[in-house]
C-alpha cells in the first residue's frame, strides 16, 4: 500500500485491505507485444483501473456498468501456495465488491485457453482458495457482442457534468409509459437540441435510470422505459 509488500495468511484477507492496496504488477508497453494494455477511467471508482488486454477491459466495463458493484481492484493481490509439492503463485485480474459487500474474484481468459489442462489446473486451485475464504471466483471468457458494443457506446456518457441535470430531467419525465429514442427526441426538440438530448438519453441508460433491451441493436428506434 505505501509500495511495500505485506504478506500474511489468506484467512487474514480482507476486501478492505485488497481495495486499499496499489495493483500487484502495472503493465509494460513494448513493441509487437501481442495485448493492448492501457488504464480505464472507471465511474464506479472515480478513478483509472488497469487491464492487460482488451477482453480484461470488456470485463471492467461491465463492472463499471453493473449498479450492484461499488468497489472495483485490478491486480487485487498475489496468492502463493504449494500445491501437489510445488509452489505456485497467482494474481487474479478483477476484485469486486457488491453493494451488499459479497466479493467476486475474477479471473479473464479467452474461452479457447479453457479446454488446455495447464489452464485449467492453473485456475483450479485458486478458485479453491478463493472460495474456501468465502468470496466468489469468476472465469470469464467473454459476453454477447451486442450486448458489449451497446455497453461500450453507452460508457461514452458515463462521467458526471457531461450533460446538464434539467436536459437529463426533461428527457426523463418525457420517457414515461415507453417511447423509442427518436420519439423521444422529436417530444423534445422544441426546447433542446438533438446534440444534447441523445447524449442525455445515454447517460441515463448508463446510470440505469432508463432500461431498454441491449441484447438487440441499439439505435433510434430503440425503446427506453423508465426504470421502477
Amino acid at each position: 500500500m505505501d509500495d511495500s509488500t505485506v504478506e500474511k495468511p489468506m484467512r487474514q484477507l480482507r476486501s478492505a485491505q485488497v481495495v486499499r492496496a496499489k495493483p500487484w504488477r502495472t503493465f509494460r508497453n513494448r513493441h509487437g507485444q501481442k495485448h493492448h494494455s492501457g488504464y480505464y477511467w472507471c465511474a464506479t471508482t472515480g478513478g483509472h483501473v488497469l487491464y492487460e488486454s482488451r477482453l480484461e477491459l470488456a470485463r471492467l466495463m461491465l463492472a463499471d456498468f453493473d449498479p450492484q458493484v461499488v468497489e472495483i481492484a485490478s491486480q487485487p493481490f498475489r496468492l502463493r501456495a504449494s500445491v501437489a509439492g510445488r509452489v505456485r503463485r497467482h494474481v487474479p485480474d478483477y476484485f469486486l465488491v457488491r453493494a451488499d459487500r459479497s466479493v467476486t474474484v475474477v479471473n479473464v481468459k479467452p474461452a479457447s485457453q479453457l479446454a488446455k489442462p495447464e489452464i485449467a489446473e492453473a485456475l483450479a486451485w485458486p478458485a479453491k482458495l478463493i472460495e474456501e475464504h468465502g468470496w466468489a471466483h469468476e472465469i470469464w471468457s467473454g459476453e454477447d457482442p451486442v450486448f458489449l458494443a451497446n455497453v461500450r457506446f453507452l460508457a461514452s456518457q458515463r462521467r458526471d457534468g457531461l450533460v446538464a441535470t434539467e436536459v437529463l430531467d426533461e428527457v426523463l419525465g418525457a420517457a414515461a409509459g415507453g417511447v423509442t429514442i427518436r420519439e423521444l427526441v422529436l417530444r423534445l426538440q422544441a426546447t433542446w437540441e438533438p446534440e444534447l438530448l441523445k447524449p442525455a438519453v445515454l447517460r441515463l441508460l448508463w446510470q440505469q435510470r432508463l432500461t431498454t433491451n441491449l441484447r438487440c441493436r441499439l439505435d433510434s428506434y430503440s425503446r427506453v422505459e423508465v426504470c421502477s
